[in-house]
């Protein structure tokens, strides 16, 4: 009778079991650890040590961009696109005051006196062109006043000239131009009928003025025949404000 020695069953170590199991756990720990790690620094929640952050990769920051100045946003009307002057067209000599020498017209500037101002009338200016106006220095928003009654003929802005007023006299024969002005008076606008004294604006650098000499461009012109607010024949300012 063949026969056959049956081994008796290996009884397994419990401590030898929890050995294990708390290497395999610890390998599972560590590689769910190391798998966390690595998510998150893909998504830039985390980054390693001397890493740059992740937005700084991408941050592509320059010094501001400055854009041009906006004429419709300082003065709170688009820019006249026609006719395009930069200042009137004086079209003829210099003629005299005449129905404007008794008319008591203002100085258009806030505080300034007769006696500080000074004729300017043929000095030149970008070479030959004469200056056929009178600039009446001020403080930056000093205001400006209708020299006369009249009415707005035209608010417009140029390179030369910036924020500008074109009013017509009561009878349409003069224009009065002021110019570099820093913004409108509130509510200003084209056709508005104004007495003297009135403010229309105030005194500024805007278009090609210095910039550390606020002042008032004041012109006088005789209006031709078609009334254009855009041309006319001087007048001396500096005869009539005196």
């Amino acid at each position: 009778m063949n026969t056959r020695t049956v081994r008796p069953p290996r009884i397994r170590d419990w401590r030898s079991d929890l050995r294990a199991f708390g290497a395999g756990a610890g390998c599972g720990l560590l590689g769910g650890v190391v798998l966390t790690v690595l998510l998150l620094r893909q998504f830039g929640a985390i980054g390693w040590p001397g890493a740059l952050p992740a937005q700084a990769v991408h941050d592509d920051t320059t010094s501001p961009v400055i854009e041009p100045a906006n004429p419709t946003a300082t003065t709170g009307r688009p820019a006249p696109t026609a006719p395009a002057v930069e200042s009137p067209v004086l079209v003829a000599p210099p003629v005299n005051a005449g129905a404007l020498a008794n008319r008591d017209i203002l100085i258009p500037v806030d505080g300034v006196k007769p006696e500080q101002l000074t004729r300017q009338f043929n000095d030149r200016r970008g070479g030959d062109r004469a200056h056929e106006a009178l600039d009446i220095l001020a403080p930056r928003f000093t205001p400006v006043r209708a020299a006369d009654d009249g009415k707005i003929a035209r608010l417009f802005f140029s390179k030369a000239g910036g924020i500008t007023v074109y009013q017509f006299d009561p009878t349409e024969t003069f224009c009065y131009y002021y110019a570099h002005l820093e913004r409108y008076a509130d509510g200003l606008a084209e056709g508005q009928s104004v007495r003297k004294g009135a403010i229309l604006g105030f005194v500024g650098t805007s278009g090609n003025a210095p910039k550390d000499t606020p002042h008032l461009h004041f012109a006088i012109f005789k209006l031709t025949e078609a009334k254009h607010w855009w041309e006319g024949t001087p007048i001396d300012p500096y005869d009539i404000l005196r």
